[in-house]
């Protein structure tokens, strides 16, 4: 990977016909040599803190079943949360499901503006970019994963769908999704009513279909088993698609 395009790009297959725009905001646990993986013990950038696990398998899985564009993220959320607006006090955190982050503690405004420049402008540039090819048609699908428990607290949901203001995609994936047997999250784990996050800035505010999905880890905790899951998701997909089409 070329640190100065901190971020993968799927272009979509030749000849392909499609809408639809995959994005995985936190496919990566790298960080640039020189931040000496911010002060952290390597086995940490394994675990949910440093990325979204099983995430990018989905996403690459899901793009090519469609022949559609993707866009992933090259660094850790560690370093830069490319899921937040630029000025989101937890763009760079200092701390993260109880672990210090050393090299963040002392990121000053100089500091942050350099990764912003350095890692979250170009991702976005490049959103922006592929939404303007695609046209006014353009269906944002961002990918996304949980741990299943979080603070010692077991979470009841297998699948988070995500949503601001824009639910005509999200009301019938969750239905389908329901219908599939799974026990799914309406803005759960968290709220898709983000100021600023990747689908607030290119979907809900420019107009176009967006969703977030968010899968629970223990589905996703191997390369084959995040395939695998893709490709249960996509007639899943499909017919939410149809849906909110019709």
């Amino acid at each position: 990977m070329s640190w100065d395009a901190p971020f993968t790009q799927i272009p979509p297959a030749p000849g392909a016909k499609t809408s639809l725009l995959f994005l995985c905001d936190h496919a990566s646990n790298a960080v640039p040599p020189e931040y000496d993986d911010l002060g952290l013990a390597r086995k940490l950038f394994e675990t949910h803190i440093a990325y979204d696990i099983g995430a990018a398998f989905v996403t690459r899985a899901l793009a090519e079943a469609y022949g559609a564009a993707a866009l992933l993220g090259g660094v850790s959320r560690l370093l830069i949360d490319l899921n937040r607006g630029a000025d989101d006090p937890t763009l760079v955190m200092k701390l993260s499901d109880g672990s210090i982050i050393p090299g963040n503690r002392a990121a000053d405004a100089a500091e942050v503006a350099r990764r912003l420049a350095r890692f979250h402008a170009p991702y976005h540039a490049v959103i922006q970019d592929e939404i303007g090819r695609i046209g006014d048609g353009a269906i944002l699908i961002s990918i996304h994963s949980f741990t299943p428990a979080w603070k010692g607290v077991g979470r009841p949901w297998e699948m988070g769908v995500l949503y601001g203001r824009d639910a005509r995609l999200a009301r019938p994936l969750m239905k389908q999704l329901a219908a599939a047997g799974f026990t799914v999250g309406d803005n759960e784990p968290y709220t898709g009513a983000l100021e600023g996050d990747t689908l607030d800035t290119h979907g809900t505010k420019t107009g176009h279909a967006n969703v977030l999905i968010e899968i629970r880890q223990d589905f996703l905790d191997g390369a084959e088993k995040a395939r695998a899951f893709a490709a249960r998701l996509k007639p899943i997909l499909d017919a939410a698609l149809m849906e909110m089409e019709s």
